[in-house]
């Protein structure tokens, strides 16, 4: 059974502009996992763009619900190179309230834009 549907998109130079306007809200964002590579190398500007999106489509396959942490939820990549969530704290007890019981990710980034769609499923 489908919970929620989020999809949401992010303009890659405002979000980076954002980034750095403000260079402690990338701390506030992202766990450094997200921000950096198993090499040690930051992710690029795309990727975060898109891993920023991944995190406000929870929010509203959820239902937006108020006091949602962004680092409770953490876009990481499997070996075979496909996207997961895994979420804790607020994020967590929310999809629980709402009977989440998995997730499903898909991100994009081109043309300037990155996207991601979030499924939650019961």
């Amino acid at each position: 059974m489908i919970i929620g549907v989020g999809i949401d998109v992010a303009e890659i130079d405002r979000f980076e502009e954002a980034l750095r306007r403000t260079p402690a809200m990338a701390d506030r964002l992202f766990l450094r996992s997200e921000l950096f590579l198993p090499s040690g190398e930051r992710r690029g500007i795309a990727s975060l763009a898109a891993r920023f999106a991944a995190k406000e489509a929870v929010a509203k396959s959820l239902g937006a619900p108020a006091g949602l942490l962004w680092t409770d939820c953490e876009v990481y990549v499997e070996d075979s190179g496909r996207p997961r969530l895994r979420v804790t704290g607020t994020v967590a007890s929310a999809a629980r309230e709402r009977g989440v019981r998995s997730w499903h990710i898909s991100l994009s980034h081109d043309a300037g834009v990155a996207s991601a769609m979030v499924v939650a499923e019961g």
